[in-house]
């Protein structure tokens, strides 16, 4: 990739986890999608299992709990075995949230303002 690639990819992922932690669930797939189109291996699937999560809190606000449910589970699954892979965020504390949100989604339990899925950049040490 030419500097000029590596800008426009970091841009690019910088407004979809934008999207996404805004809640603009729709916009942010979109947002992903023109990521996914680039990629290959297991960084193609964490953004595959992303695009997932934002499709299913999709169904969710619109009150599709299956579908949220379902999709939410395809996109953990994607992601959770790939934790290592580095894309500069934080994925283990994003699959727990996940995970806790998929059980009371199963359990049929109250969700939360706090139950919503977040993307956290991951911190960088400059020592």
């Amino acid at each position: 990739m030419s500097e000029e690639d590596i800008k426009i990819f970091e841009d690019t992922f910088s407004d979809a986890l934008n999207l996404f932690n805004n809640e603009q669930w729709y916009e942010a797939h979109d947002a992903f999608e023109d990521i996914w189109n680039t990629l290959d291996g297991d960084e193609r699937q964490i953004i595959q299992g992303i695009l997932q999560v934002s499709v299913s809190q999709f169904h969710l606000s619109k009150g599709n709990l299956n579908g949220a449910t379902i999709l939410l589970g395809e996109g953990l699954g994607r992601i959770k075995n790939k934790t290592n892979i580095d894309l500069g965020i934080e994925l283990e504390s994003f699959c727990i949230c996940l995970e806790e949100l998929l059980r009371k989604l199963q359990n049929k339990e109250e969700l939360t303002k706090n139950d919503k899925p977040y993307l956290l950049r991951k911190v960088k040490n400059e020592f």
